[in-house]
């Protein structure tokens, strides 16, 4: 019973469904300027969903699980996969109905994302650059939810931040690619970085990261010169990490770049800046 009770905790990696419901509440405290009681159901909404794409994910992963993540619950025997499947549709069913309670471009949103997560598990993460492309909406899309919670004005208002974590997000993924392609070939996956090659992928990242700046000084027009102090700290950390990558033929020099890291801690440093004008300027 404990075993079993592991499995369905673990599976869910709550500690990135957390995170992704606390980063909802920071899209309407972006949009709005404050944080209401009200506006905590997103939290919920959100944990429901992401908890349920993670088990979802394990689901249809649990073959290529049991070779390279033995320990996962599914192929250790925590839980099987038919209760991983049934968990994912509770847990997806709770998120949307709790979406009710959000207003109509909340609900859209929850079950877009729905179905997209549960496309991404079975097909799109298999397909180059489509599985980059879907990863990297989600990410945005949490913000578009959170400030969608104060009304069509309150998603327009989070357009920047969802469009610059969306292109950070699509360039650290398609670099992770990069990184991973000795072992996505081993495992006779297809990947951009096979198709395009680790030089065109790190064209393609700076792109990305360049286009992610420039979606980040819109915002001037709200908030002014203090705002733009802080977010081209951000942006100079997002290209730089791009830029390290450029002379770069092998994953093992992807990998010593630690771009993919540096690109994570610009976007943590992206939310404190948009957090803060939020709350002060």
């Amino acid at each position: 019973m404990g075993m079993s009770l592991a499995g369905y905790f673990s599976i869910t990696r709550p500690l990135n469904a957390v995170v992704s419901g606390i980063a909802a509440v920071i899209g309407y405290l972006v949009a709005t300027g404050t944080v209401t009681p009200e506006s905590l159901i997103l939290i919920p909404v959100v944990f429901c969903i992401t908890a349920a794409g993670n088990v979802i994910n394990d689901y249809y992963d649990a073959e290529i699980d049991a070779i390279n993540r033995p320990d996962r619950p599914i192929p250790s025997g925590a839980l099987s996969r038919g209760a991983a499947r049934s968990f994912a549709l509770t847990l997806f069913l709770a998120g949307i109905l709790i979406a009710l309670y959000t207003g109509p471009i909340g609900i859209a949103i929850a079950i877009l994302n729905s179905l997209l997560l549960v496309a991404y598990a079975a097909r799109l993460k298999s397909m180059p650059f489509f599985g980059n492309v879907a990863v990297s909406y989600l990410s945005g899309s949490i913000f578009l939810f959170g400030g969608a919670f104060a009304g069509f004005s309150g998603l327009v208002e989070n357009i920047p931040l969802a469009a610059i974590t969306f292109l950070a997000m699509l360039a650290r993924e398609l670099l992770k690619d990069a990184e991973d392609v000795e072992g996505d070939a081993a495992c006779g996956a297809r990947t951009l970085p096979m198709e395009i090659g680790i030089p065109g992928t790190a064209r393609l990242a700076l792109d990305c990261a360049l286009f992610a700046a420039a979606a980040s000084l819109f915002p001037v027009l709200r908030w002014g010169f203090w705002y733009l102090g802080g977010i081209a700290v951000v942006d100079c950390i997002i290209l730089a990490a791009c830029l390290r990558v450029l002379p770069c033929t092998t994953p093992a020099c992807v990998k010593a770049t630690r771009s993919t890291t540096f690109l994570k801690a610009g976007f943590f440093l992206s939310l404190a800046v948009f957090s803060a004008a939020a709350l002060l300027l």
